[in-house]
């Protein structure tokens, strides 16, 4: 894979970025060993996990995504990977769903991603949640001093709305200072039910109203970016071979003439539905880099050669169905 400059900033990233939400908990540290290798070897270099994942095992310790990439880390070359990690989330584990987008909250779970990383400063620190009845400022002079304290160098927003997001960057330059880089975002090819994907905790989908930040210069790095396999299962199995929640999520008549152009773009191009999935993200006029999962080594390479996928301006329109 190539290198690009994330704009506004000087880290090269890979044009493809790891997701690790499942590490230390469903993927055990020697398999997360073997993802990982894998996917530096084929020239991968940028990793996103956040405080919270795998808090949802209540067995598991704390960070348990984070821990499996430090344990990695370890004897590897730091400067060799830039890594993204997220905080600002519920406590998962509290019960009680408290808004946890404060500046005491923020330095928490940052000093806590830090140790489980066993790293001096992260490379781009995700807000995981917005408080939108919360002020902009203190939340980004929170970051900024963290950043003025090396702890990190970049911060992006997650789940936060467009408007907020001007909102934001436009109080970070009135302080001559630069504020969130880019947005990770909930875009994938398949389209979603809003009702049954906001009741599966999928919200703020790019189409509704992420074009315009986009296009001013805040780059994409969207999750769910496979969308759940949706559109692989459905040509492995059909219908039937759809868990009932992937089924709610994307099953629409939208998604139907998608699956159609896949296919034809799979056999046109001769490669995988997976590869013209994430491909589809790969060739946006305006950068996104989109985050893949992975389970082993194999899927880390069929994933990867959507890298070199090239599909023109009317194929990206037949596969939304224009």
């Amino acid at each position: 894979m190539k290198k690009l400059t994330l704009p506004g900033t000087d880290l090269q990233v890979s044009q493809l970025c790891y997701g690790t939400n499942m590490l230390g908990t469903a993927i055990d540290q020697p398999s997360a060993n073997a993802i990982l290798d894998r996917f530096t070897a084929l020239g991968g270099n940028f990793l996103d996990t956040a405080r919270s994942y795998g808090d949802w095992v209540p067995d598991a310790p704390a960070g348990a995504s984070e821990r499996a990439i430090g344990a990695w880390l370890k004897g590897r070359n730091r400067a060799d990977v830039v890594i993204a990690t997220k905080g600002a989330q519920v406590d998962m584990r509290a019960g009680d769903w408290r808004n946890r987008v404060t500046a005491e909250d923020i330095a928490q779970d940052l000093a806590e991603s830090l140790d489980h990383l066993g790293i001096d400063t992260i490379d781009l620190y995700w807000l995981h949640a917005d408080n939108p009845q919360a002020p902009v400022g203190p939340i980004i002079d929170a970051l900024l001093a963290h950043q003025a304290a090396g702890k990190i160098r970049y911060f992006g927003a997650s789940n936060w709305t467009p408007e907020r997001i001007r909102e934001a960057n436009a109080y970070a330059a009135s302080k001559g200072k630069q504020g969130f880089v880019a947005s990770q975002t909930f875009w994938g090819l398949a389209a979603p039910e809003r009702e049954a994907s906001t009741a599966q905790g999928y919200q703020l989908y790019y189409e509704d109203g992420y074009q315009d930040i986009h296009a001013e210069g805040v780059t994409m790095i969207p999750y769910a970016a496979q969308s759940g396999g949706y559109f692989t299962k459905l040509a492995a199995g059909g219908e039937a071979g759809l868990p009932d929640f992937l089924k709610a999520r994307y099953d629409n008549p939208v998604n139907a003439r998608r699956f159609a152009a896949v296919q034809e773009l799979a056999g046109k191009h001769g490669v995988s539905i997976n590869e013209i999935v994430l491909a589809y993200l790969v060739n946006q006029p305006h950068l996104t880099i989109p985050i893949f999962g992975a389970r082993t080594p194999e899927q880390v390479d069929d994933s990867v050669k959507a890298a070199a996928v090239t599909l023109s301006a009317a194929e990206l329109a037949q596969l939304r169905g224009e």
